[in-house]
C-alpha cells in the first residue's frame, strides 16, 4: 500500500513538466526576439512542448488537468502550423 501511494504521489507531481514547459516557452520567446532563420529551432521546440503536454496528460488524475493538457496540445499544434507557414 505504501508503494502504491508513493507511485500515485509521483505520478500526480507535474512540477517537472511545468518547469520544462516554462523553459521551452522562454526559449521560444528568445528566438522570436532574436529573429532571423529560426523556423527549424521553433519547430524543434514545438516537439518538446508537445512531449511535455503529452506527459502532463498521461499524469493527469484530475479531469481539469486533462482538459488543460488537451488545450495546450491544441495551441502548440496551431503554433507549429504558423511556424511551418512562415518557413
Amino acid at each position: 500500500m505504501v508503494q502504491e501511494l508513493a507511485l500515485l504521489a509521483t505520478k500526480a507531481d507535474v512540477r517537472e513538466e511545468t518547469d520544462r514547459l516554462a523553459a521551452h516557452v522562454a526559449a521560444c520567446r528568445e528566438l522570436l526576439a532574436e529573429g532571423g532563420a529560426i523556423g527549424r529551432k521553433l519547430d524543434f521546440l514545438c516537439q518538446e512542448l508537445n512531449r511535455e503536454a503529452n506527459t502532463l496528460c498521461s499524469k493527469a488524475i484530475d479531469l481539469a488537468l486533462t482538459g488543460i493538457g488537451v488545450e495546450l496540445k491544441t495551441r502548440i499544434e496551431r503554433f507549429r502550423e504558423q511556424i511551418q507557414n512562415v518557413e
